[in-house]
């Protein structure tokens, strides 16, 4: 099994940064994919960023060029950095993982990105 637990978020301005980071344990190697979802009132969940173990990533549309996902291997860590944010990226934010031989997922616990106009 893998345990996730989130950080960052908050409180910002439009225009402004910030980082998100989600930290895995357990059975790290397995783990084939770590990524975001987000899901703001009364709006479907949108898959935000994601990096494969290969590097290759993935972006929303409506997110590119501002956010930026890596992985640290050794220290088994994702960050998401968001960088002039919007206040349409007002959202939850979870992290998850696939991992296994079976794809399976684990979600962090999310963690609320407020932007204010």
């Amino acid at each position: 099994q893998v345990q996730l637990v989130e950080s960052g978020g908050g409180l910002v301005q439009a225009g402004g940064s910030l980082r998100l980071s989600c930290a895995a344990s357990g059975s790290t190697a397995s783990i084939s994919a770590i990524g975001w979802y987000r899901q703001a009132p009364g709006k479907q969940r949108e898959l935000v960023a994601r990096i494969l173990n290969s590097g290759a990533t993935y972006y929303a549309d409506s997110v590119k060029g501002r956010f930026s996902i890596s992985r640290d291997f050794a220290k088994n860590t994702a960050d998401l950095q968001m960088n002039s944010l919007k206040p349409d990226d007002t959202a939850v934010y979870n992290c998850y993982v696939d991992f296994g031989s079976r794809q399976s997922r684990v979600w962090g616990q999310g963690t609320q990105v407020t932007v204010s106009s």
